[in-house]
């Protein structure tokens, strides 16, 4: 599987860069700038060493054509710009929303509605060629980013309304054996895990966790 993250440089993105590698995914890790995408790369091989090679740098642009799936690791605010900077060569690609709107008021977090409902939604909205899912809001990057810690445990939730995007999700969730993808249904659903993640964090900002999704069968 050849992967394109878009946004690489930043948290979420450089860790599911290093789990990706870490488990033999060819990794294309954009940036706008092909400097900050080099120098993240390094980064990562100096931290892990042969577990990285999997990883090459490149700018978002290079990414979204070297790719058959596309990740978009940008932070809130600039997941649908990008998405909308690269919605020709977007089309007919599957492009996987991770990002949640959400802001800190004191002690806690809340989800923040927007016009189109989610993030995802947006994101197809500003790339309507392209096969868009959403899946890992409730994976933290700081777990991401470390290799060497315990195994990542968790859920991951996948909504989509294509079912080539829906598979292809599950796939690469699959390729980071610690966590286990679910078909959570339409893109439709995509507000509910966004908003779930206020949830989440308040919850681990509160006691100190750090905790993930983990969906328990009924007994």
């Amino acid at each position: 599987m050849k992967i394109g993250i878009l946004g690489a440089t930043g948290p979420a993105g450089s860790g599911l860069a290093a789990r990706l590698s870490a488990g033999g995914q060819k990794v294309y890790a954009g940036s706008r700038e092909r400097a900050r995408a080099e120098a993240t790369v390094k980064r990562l091989v100096e931290r892990w060493g042969p577990s990285m090679a999997h990883i090459e740098a490149m700018t978002n642009e290079e990414a979204v054509e070297a790719a058959e799936i596309v990740v978009l690791g940008t932070n809130a605010r600039a997941t649908v710009a990008t998405a909308a900077a690269h919605s020709g060569a977007l089309a007919g690609k599957v492009v996987v929303s991770m990002a949640n709107a959400m802001r800190r008021v004191g002690s806690s977090f809340e989800p923040v509605r927007i016009e189109e409902g989610s993030i995802a939604q947006a994101v197809q909205k500003a790339a309507p060629g392209a096969l868009v899912a959403a899946a890992l809001h409730h994976i933290p990057a700081v777990a991401l980013l470390d290799p060497d810690q315990r195994p990542l445990m968790g859920d991951v939730a996948v909504v989509a309304d294509d079912l080539e995007a829906m598979r292809a999700t599950e796939a690469l969730v699959s390729a980071m054996p610690e966590l286990r993808p679910l078909d959570g249904g339409p893109l439709e659903n995509a507000f509910a895990l966004e908003a779930f993640c206020a949830v989440l964090l308040t919850v681990n900002l509160r006691y100190g966790g750090k905790a993930t999704l983990r969906l328990m069968p009924a007994q």
